[in-house]
């Protein structure tokens, strides 16, 4: 048995004991089984390190020779979501087919924290103690509310601990990340888009569907959407990690744009402008989004409603920020009697530099385990646990160190979640660099 076929028996094992996290969950018993699991399958870790529970999410700490210095934080949550659907292999088989490894959570985000704890199981079998601490934190509430992490980060603040650098999952190494990239990159996120739910409600006297009125709150929250959509609501700015992204990927772009993309700040009214044409994920690296994903009505077919309403989830980019962008869309919804609420709130974190030690260190992994590759860092347009951890870090980045495909890319929170099993190996090697130079 070679070493990816053996990394991909004892993480196949993680994949087959569900942890499906829900909001308000308040039964952990999956979660504490799951605890034994990893106990299980990484006794050095959990017999070496001091070990945490915060309401099932866990926090180890590897106490270093001298502790001189300032630790470092690897983390990966556990949970995972929901996986309806026909699947071609059970969501919680771990199948291993044909060299891939199948199931919910190989990805996201079972996948980084094998590979984490794998790196640190080996180093210390080799007897290796690193000179500086090094913590591992693995929450069980990441897909729902953050709570784990939040009370962890809160936690470690009030102790007065100060991380050199945190890295959590984010990125992958993968062809072509923005479309016409001729060559491999791995892609550092350097920070995420705060969001924010909104609630845009309408109201009225209500009143019988024979005869209706004008602009009856449904209508009026259909047009104040259709204007959202129609119109640029938010500032369209280029924020630096993606100006230094373009700069990085230029040299393996086929398009008339090459020379433009190696010069980013002197084009830059020119790439704002095309940028976002070329998929929606590109523009929405440049401003706020808002994505209407929920709406309710009267309870019936023949009554009009004294109040509808509908959710908008907002992303919120850092060059505007979270009260700019939700007073764009307040004047836009006032237009149309609109009433806006702020249902739900995440938390804002700064961008950390790619220029940082933390960053080159990260670069320099990658160079060691994945040859020819790129490294190359952007922004995360959706949430992670690591915006938590700016309370302890100003350097805190986003990297699963799996080489994937933009197929397993697809099938994260969809079907047929999966990974290569030739993946593993590297991604051990990738982490044990980096505990190396702790």
């Amino acid at each position: 048995m070679n070493r990816a076929e053996e990394y991909a028996n004892k993480f196949a094992k993680m994949i087959q004991k569900e942890t499906i996290s829900e909001p308000h969950q308040l039964d952990r018993t999956k979660f504490y089984e799951f605890h034994d699991l990893l106990k299980e399958l990484f006794p050095h870790v959990f017999s070496t390190c001091e070990f945490e529970d915060y309401n099932g999410s866990i926090l180890l700490r590897w106490k270093g020779t001298d502790g001189s210095g300032e630790p470092a934080m690897f983390m990966n949550h556990f949970d995972v979501v929901e996986a309806p659907g026909h699947w071609d292999h059970a969501p919680f088989s771990g199948d291993i087919v044909d060299g891939k490894l199948y199931g919910r959570g190989t990805i996201d985000n079972k996948g980084g924290l094998f590979g984490m704890l794998q790196a640190a199981e080996e180093l210390m079998i080799d007897g290796y103690v690193p000179k500086n601490d090094i913590y591992f934190e693995s929450a069980c509430t990441e897909e729902t509310d953050g709570s784990g992490c939040d009370m962890i980060t809160t936690e470690l603040k009030n102790r007065g601990i100060h991380f050199d650098f945190v890295l959590d999952e984010g990125g992958v190494v993968i062809y072509d990340p923005i479309g016409g990239a001729d060559g491999t990159f791995a892609m550092v996120g350097v920070g995420e888009k705060a969001y924010v739910d909104l609630k845009f409600v309408a109201r009225s006297n209500g009143g019988h569907a024979a005869v209706p009125g004008k602009n009856t709150p449904l209508v009026r929250l259909g047009k104040f959407m259709a204007a959202c959509e129609s119109s640029n609501l938010f500032d369209t700015e280029m924020p630096e990690p993606i100006a230094e992204m373009l700069r990085r990927l230029a040299p393996f772009m086929k398009s008339p744009l090459n020379g433009i993309l190696q010069r980013p700040r002197a084009f830059e009214i020119l790439l704002v402008n095309v940028i976002p044409s070329m998929s929606n994920s590109a523009g929405a690296l440049l401003r706020t989004t808002l994505a209407f994903t929920m709406a309710q009505g009267s309870a019936a077919s023949n009554v009009l409603p004294q109040e509808a309403w509908v959710m908008g989830n907002m992303r919120v980019s850092h060059h505007q920020g979270m009260e700019d962008s939700i007073n764009a869309v307040r004047k836009v919804a006032e237009k149309f009697d609109v009433e806006v609420l702020i249902d739900d709130q995440g938390f804002v974190s700064p961008l950390s530099s790619y220029q940082s030690s933390a960053f080159k260190m990260v670069e320099e992994a990658v160079e060691a385990t994945f040859p020819g590759v790129t490294t190359a860092p952007y922004i995360m347009t959706g949430a992670s646990d690591c915006r938590y951890m700016s309370r302890v870090s100003e350097n805190c980045l986003r990297f699963t160190p799996f080489t994937i495909t933009h197929e397993q890319l697809a099938s994260i929170h969809g079907l047929n979640e999966h990974i290569d099993i030739d993946v593993l190996p590297p991604a051990v090697d990738f982490f044990r660099h980096l505990m190396h130079r702790m």
